[in-house]
């Protein structure tokens, strides 16, 4: 179509093969969807699982990122968001609102559920297309950069601190992106955080400490107590009885990654004595809701690796290589 607006895009193209730079249409937003300026998109161990085929892609190609900051320039923008006001857009991208699990609460579990960057293009691109119902207004403490990652490792890590019930003794394995924000929410919410991370990481464990850890050790040790709770965000199924091995007895795992790697056998005296072992899927809008609320109050400062749109491939194995400390953010 003559005159036809082009944005600049990176796509994924199939399993196992680099991000592409191209250029597309501009889209077009239908009824009940906002066209966002991306000004800010996060990087998520989520793209990793896509890239490398571990969690599919049903239609490629792709444009992936869940983690958008943006600004409204067609659409009704969401519930409080003022004009030039900024808009997240995470994981969850649509639902069918109907299911039992629509229904009683619980979209996150939705079968029909599209998601971000993986059934809907995402935001490594200069404009993305966004169901208003699955935005939110961005509070005005943070900046495009600073909200970026809240809206995928924050607000898993927050389901997942949820789903731990009153713990005080909280382990967090794998000190990325999500354990960098939730340390921040555990320690102002009073409960003591040990940080476990790969062996021989010394400046991430140093990291954790300057965040409100009270330990940080390699993952294979045992913390100095016994734990209430332990969340994992490395996808590394070996990781499970180590975190069991910690646990006071009635205390619980949570497993925080839509992608693990195989869970080894182990001894059932590690789950016995009431211990529990689960997993956290996706994510609902009132978590999104009351995260970013609480990351106002707290709050919570993230530490940032910023990349140009052109560089979200090399973001990605940076991300691999864990070459930064919290979150990395593609600016386009």
């Amino acid at each position: 179509m003559a005159g036809e607006r082009k944005m600049r895009a990176m796509v994924l193209d199939g399993p196992g093969q680099p991000l592409r730079a191209t250029e597309l249409p501009v889209p077009e937003p239908g009824p009940g969807e906002v066209l966002l300026k991306v000004h800010a998109c996060g990087v998520c161990r989520t793209d990793l699982h896509l890239l490398d085929g571990e969690v599919d892609v049903p239609a490629p190609p792709r444009v992936l990122g869940h983690q958008i900051v943006g600004e409204v320039v067609a659409g009704e923008p969401p519930a409080g968001a003022g004009a030039g006001g900024l808009v997240g857009v995470p994981w969850l991208g649509w639902t069918d609102g109907d299911c039992e699990y629509c229904r009683t609460g619980r979209e996150n579990l939705c079968p029909n559920a599209r998601f971000t960057g993986r059934d809907i293009d995402g935001g490594q691109a200069e404009y993305t297309v966004a169901d208003t119902r699955y935005c939110f207004a961005i509070p005005a403490a943070f900046g495009p950069l600073d909200a970026a990652p809240l809206l995928c490792a924050g607000l898993i890590g927050y389901r997942a601190l949820r789903m731990c019930g009153d713990a005080a003794r909280l382990g967090l394995y794998g000190f990325g992106a999500a354990a960098h924000i939730l340390t921040q929410v555990a320690a102002w919410q009073g409960r003591r955080v040990f940080a476990f991370t790969r062996e021989g990481d010394e400046r991430t464990q140093r990291f954790a400490l300057e965040l409100g850890a009270e330990w940080a050790g390699a993952s294979e040790q045992r913390p100095p107590e016994q734990l209430d709770a332990a969340i994992i965000f490395a996808p590394v199924g070996g990781l499970v009885p180590l975190a069991l091995a910690a646990l006071a007895p009635g205390g619980i795992v949570v497993c925080g990654g839509i992608h693990m790697s195989d869970i080894p056998s182990f001894p059932y005296e590690l789950l016995w004595m009431e211990r529990t072992l689960k997993s956290v899927a996706n994510l609902t809008r009132s978590d999104a809701t009351e995260l970013l609320e609480l990351a106002t109050r707290v709050p919570v400062r993230t530490t940032v690796s910023r990349y140009e749109l052109a560089d979200a491939g090399r973001a990605l194995e940076d991300l691999r290589a864990g070459a930064f400390t919290g979150a990395a953010v593609i600016v386009p």
